[in-house]
């Protein structure tokens, strides 16, 4: 029997392709990734605590590899299809996200990694959203849109063979793999030949930016990549020196010492130079805004009542100032940001003590190697028998995905859709149900906590 590529494997061919090709497509790309390599740098050279840390934990060789895409796809079928690719990759669908409560016509899920290994083999996420067609108010061109979206057909037909075949046999033999990888490839690539006429552009345009980009043309070009950094404050303040223009504002909670969630900036979306069809058979020359750059950082993933208190003074800051799409009031907003989150412990020990965050624990030298008299946690920490790390937030912020898609609509571009969440609906249309982060982080942690325990219970077994 022909051995196969393992799914980690796959996904990291695919994201070093998809990498390459975006770079290219998107040279400022390339410029935001020299920049992000250099902070990087920096900040572990700065710090060497937290290089011991990020190496004791193996995490810190994937924070150069690691990148997160997204798309918006068009319908049931794309997003059932795209569930299977994604799956030969190992990756699956973790989280429901509704973004119409930000003024953005879409529900999404996060494709990722889900394992401790796969993660540290390739921790690719692709935040892939889904038209919500039903919130578009005029129904005549709800109607036209889905008319335009079926005909369409975003997936090559290797891809879908290729597919079918990893799912018949188990994955897939090393040539295949790179054929998979060459043809799902194609769906993510930037097309300048649109699905419509200007006219019709327009009109989807006006009912929303997002969703003339989504039913335009004949695939979900990949509309950003983004590099992780251990800094973003420097990254967004070095920016304009490398000829790039930043977001006012970074999205999500203000600079800590203890990072939680995740921070995100981004440079502003493309004005491309795109053919519309005319009606006559020709062409006609025109513009559309998708493509951009965004960098993040990752924190802890937030308990429950963590993030019930994140939620809490995050709309607390916005009832002070809420961010304006020009940048106006940055200053202001980031000023209200840090004061209103001092609630928020920025302790590693507090945050624990607290129940806020989701931590990994691990033996020191002191727990390898002597046997604990009491082997509740409190006491093996306190006593130097075990430590605990925080567990990186592999997932994504609603508003913090919105601000970024907001920003890169362009100055007054915010609109504003009746808050609908559809959990059901989106599992329907996906064909599986979501992951619940939540239970996947608390369950890390147990497993972690376990793992110690039961060294302890091995020693005492063997006495």
């Amino acid at each position: 029997m022909t051995a196969k590529v393992s799914a980690s494997e796959i996904r990291a061919a695919f994201s070093g392709a998809m990498s390459a090709m975006y770079r290219n497509e998107v040279p400022a790309y390339g410029t935001l990734m020299d920049l992000v390599a250099e902070v990087n740098e920096e900040t572990l050279a700065a710090q060497p605590d937290l290089k011991a840390r990020l190496d004791a934990t193996d995490t810190l060789e994937r924070i150069s590899e690691e990148r997160h895409g997204a798309i918006r796809l068009g319908t049931a079928q794309e997003l059932a299809t795209m569930r299977r690719i994604f799956a030969v990759m190992g990756m699956y669908p973790v989280g429901y996200y509704d973004l119409s409560t930000a003024g953005v016509p879409v529900h999404s899920t996060a494709f990722r990694p889900v394992g401790e290994e796969a993660l540290k083999r390739n921790p690719f996420r692709v935040f892939t959203s889904l038209l919500r067609l039903d919130l578009i108010a005029d129904e005549a061109l709800r109607q036209e849109a889905a008319a335009v979206l079926a005909q369409r057909q975003i997936f090559t037909p290797a891809a879908l063979a290729l597919t079918e075949k990893a799912e018949k046999e188990g994955g897939l033999a090393t040539e295949d793999a790179a054929r998979f990888v060459a043809e799902v490839l194609e769906t993510f690539r930037w097309h300048d030949k649109a699905n419509v006429e200007l006219s019709m552009y327009h009109r989807l345009h006006d009912a929303h930016r997002l969703i003339a980009d989504v039913v335009s043309f004949k695939g979900p070009h990949i509309n950003h990549l983004t590099p992780r950094t251990l800094d973003i404050d420097k990254v967004q303040a070095r920016m304009p020196d490398y000829g790039i223009a930043p977001k006012a504002v970074v999205e999500g909670p203000p600079t800590r010492k203890c990072p939680i969630l995740l921070r995100q900036t981004s440079f502003k979306a493309l004005e491309e130079a795109v053919s519309f069809q005319n009606g006559h058979g020709g062409w006609e020359a025109g513009t559309h805004t998708a493509r951009f750059g965004e960098i993040e950082q990752r924190g802890i993933a937030l308990t429950p009542k963590g993030r019930a208190l994140y939620d809490a003074l995050l709309d607390e800051t916005r009832k002070h100032v809420r961010p304006a799409a020009d940048g106006s009031n940055a200053q202001a907003y980031e000023q209200a940001l840090a004061e209103v989150f001092k609630a928020f412990p920025d302790d590693w020990a507090q945050i624990r003590a607290e129940g806020l965050g989701y931590f990994s624990y691990s033996l020191t030298q002191k727990g390898a190697n002597a046997l604990p008299a009491n082997t509740e946690t409190d006491t093996l920490i306190a006593e130097g028998y075990i430590c605990f790390d925080p567990i990186v937030y592999e997932d994504f912020l609603p508003v913090s995905a919105a601000g970024i898609f907001q920003s890169n609509l362009g100055d007054g571009a915010q609109q504003e859709f009746v808050a609908s969440p559809n959990q059901k609906r989106f599992e329907a249309d996906l064909g599986a149900a979501v992951l619940n982060e939540f239970d996947h982080y608390a369950g890390m942690e147990k497993a972690s906590l376990a793992a110690c325990l039961a060294n302890f219970t091995q020693q005492t077994a063997a006495e």
